[in-house]
Formats: C-alpha cells, structure tokens, sequence
C-alpha cells in the first residue's frame, strides 16, 4: 500500500483540526510489519518436516520415487541391503528438507504468515511495537501526560491505540475501543486514510471533552504520519 504526499498532508491537517478543541496531543504512526516471525516459521517448517514423510511410509515409500536415488534394479544379494538401506535414509531425509524449504518459505507470504502465526503472539508483537512507538516518540513526556498514540499494522491487521496516564484516570478505557473499530473498518474496506481521519476526529473529541485547550495551547508533538 501506498501512501502518497497527499494522502500525509489529509492526516496532518485532520490532526492539526482535531487538536484545536484540546490540549491533548494524537500521534499516528502505520507499520507494514512489526515483525518477521520468523522463529515461527521455523516451528512450523519442522514440525511439517518432522510429520509430513511419515504419511509416505504407508504408501511403501521408496527410493526409486525419487530421481536420481535408484536405478530401477533390485538387487537380490543380501549384501546390496545397507546400500539400500542408505538409499532410503537419504531419500528420506532429502524429502524432509525439501518440506521443510518450502514450508518455511510459503511461511514468507503476508497471508500465509499471518494465517500460520497465533493471534496472541500477534497481538503481543503489536502491543510492543506500539509501546515503543509511544516512548521513541516522546508521547510520553507531554506537559500534561495526555498523549494518545493510533498505531496500525498492515501484514498483522491489528490497530492499538495508547493513551498516556495523564488520560486514564479520566477516560476509560472501553472507550477507545471506538477509535480502534473506526480505523479497522475503513482498514477492511482499503481506506487506511479514511480510517485514520475518523480515529483521528473521534480521538480529538474524547480529548475535548475532558482536556480542553489552554491558554497557549501548544503544539507538542509533530502532526505528521510516521510510516515504518
């Protein structure tokens, strides 16, 4: 997905909009991914390595399946038995390595991996990007702690927003889950400005109401989207 100059100047303007009516601070930042998962990944290419072959045994595996690891005679002295014993652990273990190759590639593909990975591990690595997004950005160190951070990320499909202390004791945290529910419906639809702007104008008014702009009302934190 692409987002263009165009699309940055939307979201900077609805934040500068949004912070008219209040002292508090929104910050957007959107990821492509927080992470590889890799390790992931690799639990599964092994198991799949690990269980897929034994399938084969059934079926009389052999290694004349194979290219290259028989030439189609059978030998009928007893002595040809552990070279065919090591044609078929080689055979074997080859398959296994293929199967796991390419699990741990298919594994590379957005929907494949995010499919393939637990929703909680998911949920957890987004949480922690999100939560250092928030300190790397110095939300956290507003006047008033009435910082809120509206992160997205896309491979996950997972929104989190985190609002300072300053605005816990204030507003609860059910509340928010409107803002995260704007931003993912528009998200579903392909429209990650759009959902940006309404949790945007629905995080402003949550602010407004309960931290109103003061006399200088200053600017904190900078209006613009971050991209990762």
């Amino acid at each position: 997905m692409r987002i263009s100059p165009a699309d940055h100047d939307r979201i900077r303007r609805a934040v500068e909009e949004a912070e008219q009516a209040t002292s508090g601070e929104i910050f957007c930042v959107i990821a492509r991914r927080v992470s590889s998962y890799r390790e992931v990944g690799l639990a599964w290419a092994a198991a799949a390595a690990m269980i897929l072959p034994l399938l084969l045994i059934p079926l009389g595996f052999s290694p004349a399946w194979l290219p290259g690891f028989s030439d189609g005679w059978q030998a009928a002295q007893l002595a040809a038995t552990p070279v065919t014993m090591a044609q078929t652990l080689g055979a074997y273990a080859l398959v296994q390595v293929v199967i796991f190759l390419a699990v741990f590639l298919i594994h590379g593909l957005p929907v494949v991996r995010r499919l393939m990975t637990p929703a909680s591990i998911r949920r957890h690595r987004v949480r922690k990007a999100a939560i250092h997004q928030f300190l790397a950005h110095g939300i956290h160190v507003t006047a008033n702690r009435t910082g809120v951070l509206i992160f997205c990320a896309l491979d996950e499909h997972r929104v989190e927003v985190v609002a300072d202390e300053g605005i816990h004791s204030r507003v609860p945290v059910e509340i928010w889950a409107d803002v995260t529910s704007a931003l993912t419906r528009e998200l579903r639809a392909g429209r990650p400005i759009e959902g940006f702007e309404a949790a945007i104008a629905l995080s402003g008014e949550v602010l407004s109401a309960h931290f109103p702009p003061g006399p200088d009302n200053l600017n904190e934190l900078s209006d613009r989207l971050v991209e990762l």
